[in-house]
């Protein structure tokens, strides 16, 4: 189990407890990297990959937070060792940077299991998870990372895959294809997702486990920071964990990245001590304010307010006021902005809440709309269920929005 990460030739990856990333992961990271990155961006980038391995928890004990989710992870697990069956499937949902992947590894180390890792998005045609599903040991853990992507093809051959533990594999075409059934040994797989509203449902019900994991409370930032630091060797006071555990929008990996960052700031221009001050400073320095919002949180939110009189505003022309395409502010910025409550989405447009006037120090002006925040979908994924509330009615570029006062 304390091996590191190997390949495979179906372009799946083995690893141990080290769970380092394949190649295909590092490629996509790279590019990701290459387009440049948010501080508070709950998606990795390579140093984050490289900085998180070393401070995943390696058992449920360890692992911080989401106490319904480890307490029923825990039950199956435990029943499962001791009928010594490997455990039913897992499906894993929740925002990114809340611990499903860390959550996977767990599971493959309480099984005293291998763990192997794919993506949904690498997954595009039935032979290639045949040949992942093929080369399975009997007991191993197969983690798929945003399975919703995976292509339908793929999906109809995990439904038989994950319910009798075969595949049919077609040989030859037309009349004359044959269809030669391939056994395989019992797996446990663990699914995770960011967007369970797009999974099937007949793919969805076969996962015996489904567990959803929720943004952090600031105590619980907390206690991840203080196991952080220890690992990392940095000195932490309690006023320096709570001010970086406010700002770090409820999740872990986003309180790792800004723990790493304050360090850097005091190793060079502090005392090395990562107290209260210092995280202000050094927050400071990256643009992240005391909400955790950062220069395109406030941006979306100053142009709401500043130039459109707090609207509504259609998102096309807000993406325009602000230099970034329109699917960055929908899905990047405006989850957040929209969860804290600085600003709310309706039929007709955006609109900024009370709450955002006042995070901005200004004050409404009469007549600015005010509306409360309406709910996000399933809460996970930033959108609306009906429509796409961008207040053009009909059109994405008809924009319409209240004059500034």
């Amino acid at each position: 189990m304390s091996a590191g990460p190997g390949r495979h030739g179906d372009g799946s990856s083995e690893v141990g407890l080290a769970g380092g990333p394949s190649a295909a992961e590092e490629a996509e990271l790279a590019e990701r990297a290459a387009r440049g990155g948010r501080l508070v961006e709950p998606a990795e980038d390579l140093d984050d990959r490289a900085a998180e391995a070393a401070l995943r928890p390696g058992s449920l004990d360890d692992f911080v937070g989401q106490r319904a989710v480890r307490e029923q992870l825990s039950l199956v697990l435990e029943a499962a060792r001791r009928r010594g069956r490997a455990p039913d499937h897992v499906l894993l949902s929740g925002p990114p940077g809340l611990g499903k992947t860390t959550l996977a590894m767990i599971v493959a180390a309480e099984l005293g299991q291998s763990l192997r890792i794919s993506s949904g998005p690498a997954i595009q045609h039935a032979g290639d998870l045949a040949a992942v599903l093929s080369s399975l040991e009997e007991g191993e853990v197969l983690f798929v990372d945003e399975v919703h992507r995976m292509a339908r093809p793929a999906e109809e051959m995990l439904y038989v895959a994950m319910e009798d533990f075969r595949v049919d594999v077609v040989v030859g075409k037309g009349a004359g294809a044959t269809a030669i059934p391939l056994h395989l040994p019992p797996f446990t797989l663990v699914g995770a997702t960011t967007r369970s509203g797009l999974l099937p449902a007949p793919l969805r019900d076969r996962f015996g486990f489904t567990g959803h994991l929720d943004f952090y409370a600031p105590d619980e930032l907390e206690q991840v920071l203080r196991r952080s630091a220890q690992l990392l060797g940095v000195e932490l006071t309690a006023a320096g964990g709570a001010e970086i555990a406010r700002r770090s929008r409820g999740t872990p990996r986003i309180a790792n990245r800004l723990l790493r960052r304050v360090r850097d700031w005091s190793q060079v221009r502090g005392t090395g001590v990562v107290d209260a001050d210092a995280a202000r400073a050094a927050l400071r320095v990256y643009e992240v304010d005391e909400l955790g919002l950062d220069r395109l949180d406030r941006s979306v939110l100053d142009a709401l307010c500043r130039r459109f009189g707090g609207g509504p505003v259609g998102l096309s022309t807000l993406a325009v006021a602000v230099g970034e395409e329109p699917d960055t502010v929908e899905t990047v910025a405006e989850p957040f902005l929209v969860r804290e409550g600085l600003l709310g989405r309706t039929p007709r447009g955006r609109v900024a809440t009370a709450d955002g006037w006042a995070h901005l120090g200004l004050r409404p002006p009469p007549g600015a709309p005010l509306q409360a925040t309406l709910p996000l979908g399933d809460g996970e994924d930033g959108e609306d269920d009906g429509g796409d509330g961008d207040g053009e009615g009909q059109d994405r570029d008809d924009d319409r929005a209240a004059p500034p006062s």
